[in-house]
């Protein structure tokens, strides 16, 4: 059993590392033709990201004043949610710097 792991393992270790290197060897070629498709995908992601995490803090907000108004005690339960909001542009930011860097 642990031969046929290891063996499975091996093979597509060795499938790997040549696909890889027939990605680096097309890589250049590609680059010069796909070269602005990198900017147009990170600013999609950080300026959805972005658009969705307002909307999300818009409505936690809006729904966090409604249950302070009733009662005052909900003021502290209400941030996290709203910094889970907020996550999803800094999540979006990281996307984007992964797709220029990468």
């Amino acid at each position: 059993m642990k031969r046929k792991v290891l063996f499975v393992f091996a093979l597509l270790l060795v499938l790997g590392m040549a696909a890889y290197a027939q990605e680096a060897a097309n890589a250049e070629a590609e680059s010069a033709a796909f070269s602005g498709w990198k900017y147009i995908a990170a600013a999609l992601a950080v300026g959805v990201s972005c658009i969705a995490g307002g909307m999300a803090v818009g409505r936690i907000g809006a729904a966090a004043m409604g249950a302070m108004s009733e009662n005052p005690e909900l003021s502290g339960k209400a941030l996290p949610y709203a910094g889970l909001a907020e996550g999803i542009c800094l999540w979006g930011f990281l996307v984007a710097l992964l797709i220029l860097i990468l």
